[in-house]
């Protein structure tokens, strides 16, 4: 089992930044990749960026390239999400999410991101 705890959300004007992280405990050997996702209100979640364990490829949806950062810091065992230049669109609740080599996956419970004036 892994267990994922997020943490950095807030209130924030556009343009302006956040970092959230994503704390990882338990089962720390059998993750493979991870990741953040979001969901805004009446809308599907969405996948924002990913990072594998050990190699460190990103990947990242369209919407936040040039603006978003994922990072890993294994010795710790969390991952960040640096989001800058934000938009009211990137407005939602953002999810960490780790699969494991058996391709199981874990999900936190979630850290709500406002971008307001």
């Amino acid at each position: 089992q892994v267990q994922l705890v997020e943490s950095g959300g807030g209130l924030v004007q556009p343009g302006g930044s956040l970092r959230l992280s994503c704390a990882a405990s338990g089962s720390i050997f059998s993750i493979s990749v991870m990741g953040w996702y979001r969901q805004a209100p009446g809308k599907q979640r969405e996948l924002v960026a990913t990072i594998t364990r050990t190699g460190g490829y990103t990947n990242y949806a369209d919407s936040v390239k040039g603006r978003f950062t994922i990072s890993r810091d294994n010795a710790k065992n969390t991952v960040y999400l640096q989001m800058n230049s934000l938009k009211t669109e990137d407005a939602a609740v953002y999810y960490c999410r780790a699969i494991s080599r058996r391709a199981t996956a874990y999900w936190g419970q979630g850290t709500q991101v406002t971008v307001a004036s």
